[in-house]
């Protein structure tokens, strides 16, 4: 889920490019800009958010956090990009987890697209493909 519309944008182009490479059931959700409340995730899913105070994690860490959630039976990972202000102390508390690209800020759809590229290759890295360490 993701605050604001993509549109058509270099940066939509990445974002494409990378989910039609997921081999998993994948869904993009857009929220407005503002207001429109996160809808409560559905029980046994797990919350990652990104987010400035959040962990940094390599792509070989993030793989295996994944991979830990599918085994225990976890049906639905939900990854949210919050909108310019980001995520409240409230919303952040009710995350299973928070992450975060680097200690820079980035742009909404630039992060959009790194977590799209993150996410192809944490699945490549777990279907062990020879070619995760491409871009």
């Amino acid at each position: 889920m993701a605050r604001g519309k993509i549109g058509r944008c270099p940066e939509a182009e990445l974002v494409e490019r990378y989910v039609k490479r997921i081999s998993w059931p994948m869904k993009i959700t857009e929220l407005p800009d503002k207001a429109g409340k996160i809808a409560a995730a559905p029980p046994g899913s797990v919350t990652v958010m990104l987010d400035e105070k959040g962990e940094q994690l390599p792509s070989m860490m993030l793989a295996r956090r994944l991979e830990e959630w599918r085994d225990r039976g976890v049906r639905e990972c939900r990854f949210l990009i919050g909108a310019a202000d980001g995520f409240d102390e409230a919303e952040r508390n009710g995350a299973d987890l928070l992450i975060a690209f680097g200690r820079a800020t980035w742009p909404h759809m630039m992060a959009r697209a790194m977590l799209a590229e993150q996410l192809w290759r944490a699945t490549s890295i777990l279907a062990n493909h020879p070619y995760h360490r491409e871009g």
